[in-house]
């Protein structure tokens, strides 16, 4: 019997000694434990965050770039707007929409794409640029002739074989006839060089296809817009980034290594803008200067041109030089144009270092004789 009583007065003891413990942990918390937790809540760590999940992506690890900011919204386009077209190949397709970007907040310029994939000056009977100009210009639908074309013309033009002389004069020919009707029009064209080509044997036919489209439009007194220089790499080849408008390094051609990206376009479009800017008006940038003499008697007097801000400081810089010992002349001294302008004095260059007594760089000290003393004794 004694044997069975120690097992069960060893568990009595555990239980026991559970008792306080439990009801410690059961009875009512004061405030300050309400408030702050008791001793042992105290002590428990507080978990760590849990790791956010791995991509599970091909492209794991790879900072994605933010997306392209949308595009700034339309304006209305004035009824007087520049209409400036641009035609020829699918190179002509991705430039349009560049220009539609860059004109997109400009109400003065219209963009109107004509670009036409696989067309060039070869195959018009797959597509007639001479006919499509005629018509265009008979229906008075553009100002402005933009121009990129060619990608596709690296061919056979009917017997002739790509390049061969035959073929040269042959599509010189196309190119000076297309040329005439848009100077005959006194419609002005804006001609976009061919940039480099990713592969080098395509890319040597075209850059002879460029050459005779430069001789082309200069002959023809067009305005050409030169890329190939601005979209090579530093050795002179092909690449397929570059600076953007930002300065930023991007991708300026897409994958086939022919065609404009849309940075590209966007770049192109900006050259393609200052060449219509400087040459025919209408571009992004123009300078109106008022001649507020205009139609009164001071407006023939002899004064400086009014040709805009950059003269304007040009004649400024000129105005810190100024010859030493000119008169001044009074504003009612102003000479009618036509009139002959008495010369002013000049001086000898000696005067810059021996200033006579009276002008302002001789600082208050008169030139005088050299003083002779005479010491016949030698001493």
């Amino acid at each position: 019997m004694s044997r069975i009583r120690l097992p069960i007065l060893a568990l009595l003891a555990l239980l026991v000694a559970a008792v306080p413990a439990f009801a410690q942990e059961q009875r009512p918390r004061n405030l300050f434990e309400l408030l702050f937790g008791t001793g042992q809540q105290q002590s428990q760590p507080v978990p760590a965050p849990a790791p956010a999940p791995a991509p599970s992506s091909p492209g794991q690890g790879v900072v994605r770039a933010p997306a392209a900011p949308p595009p700034p919204p339309a304006v209305e386009k004035s009824p007087d707007a520049q209409r400036v077209m641009v035609v020829g190949d699918s190179m002509a397709v991705d430039l349009a929409r560049g220009l539609e970007r860059f004109y997109a907040e400009n109400e003065n310029v219209r963009v109107i794409g004509r670009g036409v994939g696989s067309s060039g000056f070869v195959r018009d009977d797959f597509f007639n640029w001479q006919r499509t100009i005629e018509e265009a210009i008979a229906e008075d639908s553009f100002d402005i002739a933009v121009v990129i074309i060619g990608i596709n013309d690296r061919q056979a033009l009917g017997a002739d074989a790509p390049l061969s002389d035959p073929w040269r004069a042959a599509y010189s020919a196309r190119l000076e006839k297309f040329l005439a009707t848009l100077r005959a029009a006194d419609k002005p064209v804006v001609w976009i060089e061919l940039p480099p080509m990713e592969l080098a044997q395509y890319g040597a036919g075209i850059i002879q296809i460029s050459a005779m489209h430069r001789a082309a439009v200069e002959a023809a007194g067009a305005e050409w817009v030169e890329t190939f220089e601005r979209y090579m790499s530093e050795s002179g080849g092909y690449t397929a980034t570059g600076p953007d408008l930002n300065g930023d390094i991007t991708t300026m051609r897409k994958a086939d290594g022919i065609h404009f990206s849309a940075a590209g376009s966007d770049k192109l479009a900006f050259y393609v803008d200052r060449a219509i800017g400087d040459y025919h008006g209408g571009g992004g940038s123009t300078l109106e200067v008022a001649d507020h003499l205009a139609g009164t008697d001071a407006a023939l007097m002899l004064r400086p041109p009014f040709q805009g801000l950059g003269q304007v400081q040009l004649g400024e810089m000129a105005g810190l030089v100024q010859q030493i010992g000119t008169r001044t002349y009074r504003a009612n001294d102003l000479v009618v144009a036509g009139a002959p302008v008495a010369a002013r004095e000049g001086f000898e260059i000696e005067a810059l270092l021996n200033a006579p007594e009276g002008r302002i760089d001789a600082f208050g000290v008169p030139i005088r004789e050299p003083m002779v003393v005479e010491n016949p004794r030698g001493r």
